[in-house]
């Protein structure tokens, strides 16, 4: 019974994966939707603590990408490209914001971003499953091409955004 092999195009994957999209991005929207909820300028600000160059832009843009790519993870759409907007977004809070406070969220650590960050290379490397708009249109790809976008495009973004904004401020 337990030695049965779970076939990869069962509904309960599928079902798995659609948990995992939603839940995940609905909560990766919600996170970015806050940045502007009450306005933006307390995001600014907190940008501008941590070193990050023209804070006004970036938190713009680290809100937009959350909302933007936390629905279309939620709604199974341009999947690979969602999951790596939000590896990158992952990357840079981890750099910037959680990696100098150890490992544990309750210590606002590392734990929780690179989580999510984790998440994403695996819904890119899984596919959406058929229960995605991706799937709807012909487009869902369960293959290692999902990964490599996901990790090339998420790494690099996230990387070029740390050499090409971030600025630590000098007691870090």
């Amino acid at each position: 019974m337990f030695a049965q092999t779970l076939d990869t195009n069962s509904p309960q994957i599928d079902t798995a994966l659609l948990v995992l999209r939603v839940i995940f991005g609905v909560f990766f929207a919600i996170h970015g939707f806050n940045k502007v909820r009450s306005g933006i300028a307390g995001t600014v600000g907190w940008f501008a603590g941590i070193g990050m160059k023209w804070p006004g832009l970036q938190a713009r843009m680290a809100a937009g990408t959350e909302i933007i790519a936390g629905l279309f993870l939620a709604l199974g759409l341009f999947t690979p490209l969602a999951a790596a907007a939000i590896l990158g977004v992952m990357v840079v809070a981890t750099w910037t914001a959680h990696r100098s406070n150890g490992f544990f969220i309750y210590n606002n650590g590392w734990e929780y971003t690179v989580s999510i960050g984790v998440l994403a290379i695996a819904v890119g490397m899984s596919g959406p499953g058929r229960f995605s708009l991706d799937a709807a249109l012909g487009w869902e790809r369960a293959d290692w091409l999902g990964a490599v976008v996901v990790l090339v495009l998420g790494l690099g973004a996230g990387i070029g955004q740390l050499l090409a904004f971030y600025r630590p401020p000098a007691d870090q």
